[in-house]
């Protein structure tokens, strides 16, 4: 696979759509399975509100693996992301209704690098809170 995205079409200051994730219980329970993260607070309401959380909270993991497959589905395949990192900054409270919460992320091309590299600079919110900082991704185009 190789990345569907070329580097002559991408200009710095372009913007990256944003993309909507839902996120709810059943997906922190997936996730919890998934990556052996059973801490309470990721899915009983009770103990989170004991330690002092509003609610039950997502893994800051989930939320950057999010921010991850926004930069993959953009760019076409998941072996060009060649570094990626962020800063947790907020909490994704996720309720327990048949809606949960939903992470909204989004990018713009902060920099062009040689050997058709670019710097993708995200930011990803719950509502109007941003729950990642510092985000970016360099991603190897074709």
């Amino acid at each position: 696979m190789t990345a569907a995205v070329r580097y002559d079409e991408v200009e710095v200051g372009q913007e990256l759509p944003a993309a909507d994730y839902n996120v709810r219980r059943l997906d922190l329970v997936m996730y919890a399975g998934a990556s052996g993260d059973f801490n309470q607070i990721h899915w009983n309401e009770r103990f989170a509100r004991m330690v002092g959380l509003p609610d039950v909270i997502a893994h800051g993991m989930y939320t950057m693996a999010q921010a991850g497959r926004f930069v993959t589905d953009w760019v076409g395949d998941p072996g060009a992301v060649v570094d990626f990192g962020v800063r947790f900054s907020s909490m994704v409270v996720v309720p327990d209704d048949d809606t949960g919460a939903v992470i909204t992320v989004s990018g713009v091309v902060e920099e062009k690098l040689e050997d058709k590299r670019v710097v993708i600079a995200l930011t990803a919110k719950s509502g109007d809170v941003r729950v990642l900082s510092k985000a970016r991704a360099v991603v190897q185009l074709t």
